[in-house]
């Protein structure tokens, strides 16, 4: 049963993050519809069309500049027996769940480079330029940070050894919880405390987009909220309340900083 899971899967890897990115982003539309949790302050049309347009982009670069990515690694470090994982033996889905959960610390442990090393951070803050913050904001990333994200996945799946169901798994898992995440919508305390044990809520991620250094400067996971919390990284909530707080960047203020071309260019302008 496991293994013809586990094919289907494979055969069927683009069909299923296709739909689940086309699932989650009409849901995470209508519930911002139907709940918003602040109002938005700049163009809507504008910002979607940016940041969607983003997102074919990534795609692209991804297909025509990278002929292997992680499941290609994956499968060809599996036929090898590379990896930690492929050096121990462990039940099927318990090998998978430490492979989801390996590559969601290097994602975490990424995350905070991006934003510690000078020249990542002038990719990264192309996210972080978004002045409002949507289910979108989750899937605005710059195409090169996107290669290098890829890149380091790759090195990470070379030493981990995870199985390529696994890592299929995680990247719409991860896609997933980047869109719920970043949403604008409307939780109960009580709701929102149960569920950030178990995965980032969107009042958990918010305060990472803040205007402040050192809110934006926690809060770096996009799955399992306990690595922030381990790493001493956690931030509860923002100093000035989630409707009080400014989402981007204060150097960044502009409204062209919401275009298509001035997302692709601003990492190669100003220092950060």
């Amino acid at each position: 049963m496991e293994r013809r899971v586990s094919n289907f899967i494979l055969a069927y890897e683009s069909v299923i993050r296709l739909s689940f990115f086309l699932g989650i982003l009409v849901l995470m539309a209508a519930w911002e519809k139907l709940s918003p949790r602040r109002p938005m302050t700049t163009s809507k049309a504008l910002r979607w069309y940016s940041n969607l347009s983003m997102v074919i982009i990534d795609t692209l670069a991804l297909r025509l500049l990278l002929p292997i990515q992680a499941v290609g690694m994956a499968l060809f470090v599996q036929n090898r027996g590379w990896g930690l994982l492929n050096y121990v033996s462990l039940p099927h889905w318990l090998a998978i769940v430490i492979g989801i959960l390996g590559l969601d610390l290097v994602i975490y442990l990424q995350h905070a480079m991006f934003h510690s090393i000078p020249l990542f951070w002038r990719l990264h803050r192309v996210h972080h330029t978004d002045l409002d913050f949507d289910v979108t904001t989750g899937i605005r990333f710059h195409p090169i940070e996107i290669l290098l994200s890829m890149g380091i996945k790759m090195v990470a799946v070379t030493i981990l050894g995870p199985s390529p169901v696994a890592v299929i798994l995680f990247e719409v898992i991860l896609n997933a919880t980047s869109m719920f995440n970043h949403g604008n919508v409307r939780l109960p305390g009580s709701i929102d405390r149960m569920l950030r044990l178990f995965v980032v809520t969107p009042e958990m991620h918010r305060v990472h987009h803040s205007v402040v250094v050192r809110e934006f400067n926690s809060n770096f996971g996009f799955n399992s909220p306990w690595w922030d919390r381990l790493l001493g990284t956690y931030r509860a909530q923002p100093s000035a309340g989630h409707e009080g707080m400014t989402i981007g960047l204060s150097q960044f203020r502009e409204p062209k900083s919401l275009t298509l071309p001035w997302l692709l260019i601003l990492p190669f302008i100003r220092k950060p």
